[in-house]
């Protein structure tokens, strides 16, 4: 078991597989045992145009797997000329972690890796086993039981951006209200043809305020 002690993420994280493309998101908020350690922690990372990833657990080992795939993939385009697909690139991560290491002798982390490629928008689960799962819609931390509520109510086949981006707040707002260790605004990132765009504080509280969703947290700039 990991160390009360340790800064942990949390949290809630999720992705959602849309017509053109993938909607990624989670929270703001860190613990430490039943502190709110910090109210403004990253938990969704760029990796490259066509790639990004989401981040639960331990924030060591999280930013670890990140700088390191970010490297590897790198590497993958100045070698190959091209992007990495999303599922080996997934595929990647994920033998990282079945390898072992971090601060147990394994990554303490629960990860979403999403994207497009010649072949879609697509998801990938990856827990700390290196265990690699694709679906249309996933959600990984301490809040997805309320998330999944949320997802599996509204999603549908081919849904719209507009239509991914708004459950994606639903649900991330689902967990903020009832997990303790979620909170502290939204992070939200299209990924499409056009690349990754992420989703400023302020178009994300007025989509949720437009909803008329429970919102109860600061703005983040």
């Amino acid at each position: 078991m990991a160390d009360d002690n340790k800064l942990k993420t949390g949290t809630t994280t999720l992705g959602i597989v849309y017509s053109d493309g993938v909607v990624m998101a989670t929270e703001h908020r860190a613990t430490m045992n039943n502190v709110i350690a910090h109210k403004d922690v990253r938990k969704l990372f760029k990796i490259d145009d066509n790639l990004g990833l989401t981040v639960a657990g331990l924030v060591g080992d999280a930013q670890v797997l990140t700088r390191y795939v970010k490297a590897e993939i790198e590497l993958y385009k100045l070698k190959r000329g091209a992007p990495m697909s999303v599922n080996a690139a997934s595929t990647l991560l994920a033998n990282l972690m079945r390898n072992g290491g971090g601060s147990y002798g394994f990554y303490y982390v629960g990860l979403i890796m999403g994207g497009i490629d010649k072949n879609g928008g697509h998801l990938f689960s990856l827990d700390s086993a290196g265990g690699l799962i694709e679906d249309y819609f996933i959600s990984v931390g301490s809040g997805s039981p309320y998330a999944y509520g949320v997802l599996e109510d509204n999603y549908k086949p081919n849904m719209s951006e507009d239509e991914a981006v708004n459950t994606a707040i639903r649900a991330l707002n689902a967990a903020m209200r009832r997990d303790s260790a979620s909170g502290d605004g939204y992070a939200v990132a299209v990924i499409n043809k056009d690349g990754f765009r992420e989703l400023s504080a302020e178009e994300s509280l007025k989509r949720a305020e437009d909803m008329n969703l429970m919102v109860g947290f600061a703005k983040h700039y």
